[in-house]
This record gives C-alpha cells, structure tokens and sequence, in this order.
C-alpha cells in the first residue's frame, strides 16, 4: 500500500517538506579553525559522485594509521565537530570530516538522499584515488542520520569496519514513534532506510546508543544491531542521551573513546585523553520558531543531534 501511495506525492512539494524536517545546514563562519582548535586541518575541496563541489578537513595522524571517514548528522556543519574530532585525533586516528552539499563551504545545493549519498561516494574517492589510502585501512564512522550515509557506503564500497553512534532503521521508524504509529513519514521524500543495507554487511560493526536517547530512542538503536549481521557489537552508553554520546556533565566520556579505539586497533586506546573542549566552537542547539508545530518539534530535537 505505501509504494502506490507514495506515487501520488507531488515531488517539487516533498522536497521542499525533506529540507523543512530532515536537513538543517548551517552557514559557514570564516574563522582560523585550525589555530582555534590546534588541530593540522587540511582543508580539502573535491567532488561528490555527481559533481557537486565539497569541502572537508583531513587531520593525519600517522601514514601506517586507520582513517575514519566520518558522516556525520544532520544539522550545522563540520565546525561543530571539532571537540570531538580533536580526541579522535589523539587516539591516534586519521580522520577525513566532510560536509555534505548545502552545508557550510560546500556547494549551495539542496540536501537530499540521494545527493548524501553521492556526497560519501565522493569522500570515498578521494581518499582512495588522491590519497591513495587502501580500503582496508578506512572505518566508516556515521551519527544519526550519517548512520544511513555511511551504511549506504559499506555497501557500495570495501572499508574494513563500520561504526553507527545512534542508529535508526528508516525515517519511518523514528516518524512511527513520536506520532504514535502514525504515517507521517509519506509527506517526506526522505527514506534513509538503513535496515535494508544491514543484511548486506558482513563487516565487523560496532552499534553505539545512549540509553537515555529521546530523540531516537534506544530501542531503534536495538532493531539495528539484531538486524545487522556479525560480526557486531552492541556498546550502550549509560547515562547518555542523542548529543552527549562522548560527553558527560564532568567532561569527556573517557571510556566511549576507548571503546572506539579498541574497536578500531588504534594503538592509542589506552592512553591518557588530555585534549580539552574546543571553546572556539559551539554545539548545535538553535531556536526553534514560535508557533511551530509538534512535526517540527521533533525534527528540530533530532537537527539538534551531531
């Protein structure tokens, strides 16, 4: 019944609701990132599958080391990022962080699915064609909605691990529970169906939630680990809610860095975290308008999310 019912959706309309409720990109603030937060940013600009200009910051740790191509989630840009790229880097990791079109430097086009898609393809490609960096050295990292992205990738792409940080089957699913089983997710042309590319992936996995997660909650976090195939790990996060995953109300969460690193064979695990906050950043927390409704309630919350 939904496929016949999705046919009758005006396109140019859906589009318009997908970047109303599920893309938040925000503008970019020209500061020196690099002095600010300490990091050896490189700034790189190439091209998604399908052509659009992107823009992203590589940080090398080591020629010998892992390379997380991370996707991340769904509002702001990579400059909210830095705090936690900061201890990435100090694990010992290289990280490729990219914006996907219409978010921050990268090029003006609206966000859509598959265009996100495209967007990782595109990251892919540049780290295995001009850095010349092999497969197998590359883990895939995704938060919230970039869960999708980076399931989509394994897929299509040889990496040797995928991580997923607050995971969720499809929109469907998230849709589902805030509106009691409703069908709300037919107004929206966005599916991000991860749930369907899980029995594809036999890659080891390491599926992270915070058992306090009100935006999506634990249980859908749970639906993609059982679908997912092993290897896999479940790693659940005490205490933790949507945004505060790699913190707590003393500081870093210490023991989610490990974990990270221990999954990934970084030779860093288990070394002392002195990183401090980044100040010259700020986390993604913006207004939501007054009058709005509660469909942009709960899509505002799940913008909220990194």
């Amino acid at each position: 019944m939904l496929p016949s019912l999705r046919r009758f959706r005006y396109p140019s309309f859906v589009s318009l609701l997908d970047q109303f409720f599920v893309y938040y990109p925000e503008a970019w603030q020209d500061r020196d990132w690099a002095r600010l937060s300490g990091l050896p940013l490189e700034e790189v600009w190439f091209h998604a599958a399908d052509g659009i200009r992107l823009f992203g910051w590589y940080v090398e740790a080591a020629a010998d080391r892992p390379v997380m191509l991370w996707c991340h989630g769904n509002a702001g840009n990579i400059s909210h990022r830095l705090e936690n790229l900061k201890l990435l880097f100090q694990l010992g990791l290289s990280v490729f962080l990219f914006d996907y079109r219409g978010y921050g430097r990268s090029q003006a086009v609206r966000p859509s699915e598959r265009g996100l898609y495209d967007d990782a393809y595109g990251a892919y490609d540049y780290l295995t064609r001009i850095r010349k960096i092999r497969p197998e050295r590359i883990v895939l990292f995704g938060r919230s909605l970039g869960t999708t992205v980076a399931g989509e990738l394994a897929v299509q792409r040889p990496v040797s691990a995928l991580i997923l940080e607050s995971s969720f089957p499809s929109i469907e699913a998230v849709a589902r529970f805030h509106y009691g089983g409703l069908p709300v997710h037919w107004l929206l042309g966005a599916e991000h169906r991860l749930i369907d590319r899980l029995p594809q992936l036999s890659l080891p996995k390491l599926i992270i939630h915070g058992d306090k997660d009100d935006i999506i909650p634990i249980k859908l976090g749970r639906q993609v680990f059982d679908a997912a195939l092993p290897p896999k790990e479940w790693y659940v996060i005490q205490g933790a809610g949507h945004n505060d995953t790699y913190l707590n109300p003393w500081g870093w969460r210490l023991d989610f860095f490990r974990r990270l690193g221990e999954f990934i064979g970084s030779p860093s695990a288990h070394t002392e975290i002195k990183a401090q906050p980044v100040r010259c950043t700020r986390r993604i927390s913006s207004l939501l308008p007054v009058g709005a409704s509660s469909f942009q309630y709960v899509a505002h919350r799940l913008a909220s999310g990194e």
